[in-house]
């Protein structure tokens, strides 16, 4: 098993785990990894260093090493990541675009027939249901003053797409 330091057009970093390098580049080329933040299919390999067990011994005595330099000059035991951690505008842009996924997943598409559609299960005319589509401010602002609760959402153009 290969596990693969990834990384997407969108500069969001992921791994991957496939079978074999030659999985991955399969993969790759028929656009089958995807970026798990926006979904885009631009996906690059980054560098990454290997872990070799030559043997038990010595990875035992390895492993000791690696705890009295993980422990630190105090003697805490201190664990280290691989790797840094995601930035922090990556990791909130990742949770919002995960939101947005769950909300384009529960809702009706209603299109350009919002405001009609959200009177409509307003004075009981048709099935209360969550819904979303496009309304001009003036539309919004009129629902509004109806006392029908809108939020606008801007929903970004890889979310656009067909839910996979």
């Amino acid at each position: 098993m290969k596990v693969l330091d990834l990384k997407c057009s969108h500069d969001h970093r992921f791994e991957g785990w496939f079978a074999s390098t030659d999985e991955f580049e399969s993969q790759l080329s028929r656009k089958l990894v995807a970026c798990p933040v926006c979904s885009t299919t631009e996906v690059s390999r980054m560098p990454s260093a290997p872990r070799l067990n030559l043997s038990a011994s010595r990875s035992s005595s390895s492993s000791d090493q690696g705890e009295k330099e993980a422990a630190g000059s105090n003697g805490s035991n201190v664990m280290q990541a691989a790797r840094p951690p995601q930035d922090a505008d990556q990791a909130l842009q990742a949770r919002a675009l995960q939101f947005m996924r769950e909300i384009l997943a529960k809702t009706e598409n209603v299109g350009d027939r919002f405001a009609e559609e959200a009177r409509r299960m307003h004075y009981d005319e048709a099935p209360a249901r969550n819904i979303r589509g496009v309304a001009t401010p003036e539309d919004a602002h009129a629902l509004m003053e109806e006392g029908i609760d809108v939020m606008p959402l801007s929903v970004p153009a890889a979310l656009k797409e067909p839910l996979q």
